[in-house]
């Protein structure tokens, strides 16, 4: 039976419209790399998050927008469903951070979570 909820559940990463656009500033001529974001374990609060350039992966999801992408690996799309990647450009720095609903905590700097 169809359960709607359960297919809201399993919704990829979404990418912002400012984290498109800080990409671009970075490699505005699109070298092929990308953006990739993946789960690992470790970090105070269990898990973290690596964020870097990197190239595409056979396995990658692939989130495209302004000529620019982001790479999720499989093992790192479960922990990430209905996250959203942005770009946070504040006092204290400028970073790409997750709002992830699927961490229950998270610790002070913004990288590290727990379920």
């Amino acid at each position: 039976m169809y359960n709607p909820l359960e297919t809201i559940m399993q919704l990829p990463p979404k990418v912002s419209e400012r984290a498109f656009e800080r990409l671009v500033e970075i490699d505005p001529a699109g070298s092929g790399q990308g953006l990739r974001i993946a789960v690992e374990g470790g970090g105070c609060s269990g898990f973290q998050y690596d964020i870097r350039l990197d190239g595409q992966n056979p396995d990658d999801l692939v989130l495209e927008g302004k000529g620019q992408k982001v790479f999720v690996d499989a093992a790192s799309l479960p922990f990430l469903q209905n996250a959203v990647i942005d770009f946070s450009d504040e006092l204290i720095g400028a970073r790409f951070v997750i709002e992830n609903p699927n961490a229950s905590s998270s610790c002070g700097c913004g990288t590290s979570f727990s379920l």
